[in-house]
């Protein structure tokens, strides 16, 4: 696999950490990132700040427009970077145009991201249903708004600190299968200026469900020839990202619930881009010590042991899966509230226990069934927006980051 160009970030493995609310927080980032650099050849090229990151992009859990222009307190901890990530990803959530371009311009302008991507590809209906994430391009007069006001608003405030920073999108096929927007937006954001552009396989109706559709991946990149296009959806291992690339022609791959319980995924990841066969297969004991570590910089994070450990509980059982551990003992690990609890818990599981195999690997996460997508009343009548619809998007930006 080649190196990927995003404007003027060179991503020397074409792998990108997915965007995921209550997920990808600074202390995940950094397990995924050291995982990754463990892959690196000894003569890959060093990182350069803001400009080459060898190993990888990691970026923040989804950031709301509006709380980052309101300058709420969470947000602001949000997307505080990691002081050892080369290049510092934002991802960016909104529907109005002209919050999403204030947004970007406080990144650039205030130095605090190298990269912004644009979210439309959530499908959570508290974000569809105001007219959001997944369900925004639709509308293309109001995408089309979004994306070109972001790119400009990069654009001018990186001319005044001589740093071109670029913007990037994230969307999925479409609202369901008769109302798909991938390849329109594609083409849009490519006009736009748009840096690249990345798919998730699946509509919003699939939600997490059934199988990512890679071909949709090769479509997309049939019809958006001058940005790199990147591939997102049941990339579970190092192979399954090969796999896709080599089925679509895509660019580089965004991997979201894959590494989930599994950061040393990115050690497989950036090994097979570099053409290693190399592939992590730990024990409990090292699992356990992943775990350990997790909670420690949760710790430092947030400040707070309590809030530390009980956002640490959802991780329990990804980085558990296949391992034998028993209910019980799953059950008291996913209700620690301490390092000390955390310690006793770990301490009692037979850590002597070699790599499960397959039962460790494959799908992690969320899934569920289709659903029906959650919109604004009307927004299927038409492709653009009226003036009713604008009034309903006017109060749509949500105040809180994360999802």
């Amino acid at each position: 696999m080649s190196a990927l160009q995003i404007g003027p970030v060179t991503v020397g493995s074409p792998v990108v950490l997915a965007p995921m609310a209550g997920v990808t927080n600074p202390p995940f980032r950094k397990l995924c990132r050291e995982a990754a650099l463990e892959a690196l050849p000894a003569d890959a090229p060093a990182a350069v700040p803001g400009a080459h990151a060898p190993a990888g992009l990691y970026v923040t859990e989804m950031i709301t427009s509006r709380a980052l222009v309101e300058r709420t307190p969470e947000t602001m901890r949000m997307i505080t970077p990691d002081p050892e990530e080369p290049v510092r990803s934002v991802q960016l959530y909104g529907v109005d145009p002209a919050t999403i371009a204030a947004a970007v311009r406080i990144l650039v302008a205030e130095d605090r991201a190298d990269h912004v991507d644009l979210n439309f590809g959530c499908p959570v209906p508290k974000v569809t249903r105001k007219g959001g994430g997944g369900a925004l391009p639709w509308k293309r007069d109001l995408f089309e708004a979004i994306v070109t006001g972001a790119v400009q608003a990069a654009r001018e405030a990186s001319a005044a600190r001589d740093r071109e920073v670029p913007v990037t999108v994230k969307m999925r096929m479409g609202i369901d299968d008769e109302h798909f927007t991938y390849l329109d937006a594609g083409r849009i954001a490519e006009r736009a200026g748009i840096a690249s552009v990345a798919l998730h396989a699946r509509t919003v109706a699939q939600y997490y469900s059934g199988q990512a559709r890679w071909e949709a991946v090769a479509r997309l990149k049939e019809a958006v020839t001058t940005i790199p296009v990147l591939g997102n959806g049941d990339i579970w291992s190092a192979e399954d990202a090969a796999e896709m690339m080599r089925q679509t022609g895509c660019d580089g791959v965004v991997v979201g619930r894959g590494c989930q319980g599994r950061p040393w995924l990115f050690t497989d990841l950036v090994a097979a881009a570099h053409g290693s066969d190399r592939r992590v297969t730990p024990g409990l004991r090292e699992v356990a010590a992943v775990i350990r570590r997790h909670a420690e910089l949760m710790v430092e994070h947030f400040g707070e042991e309590d809030r530390a450990l009980r956002e640490m509980r959802k991780h329990m059982s990804w980085y558990l899966k296949g391992y034998v551990v028993g209910g019980e003992a799953r059950h008291a690990l996913g209700l620690v509230s301490s390092l000390a609890e955390l310690d006793e818990r770990l301490a009692v599981l037979d850590l002597d226990q070699p790599y499960p195999g397959e039962a460790a690997e494959g799908p992690r996460g969320r899934a569920g069934s289709p659903k029906q997508p959650h919109l604004p009343e009307g927004w299927l009548a038409s492709r653009d927006v009226d003036e009713e619809l604008r009034a309903v998007l006017a109060q749509a930006e949500l105040s809180v980051s994360g999802g």
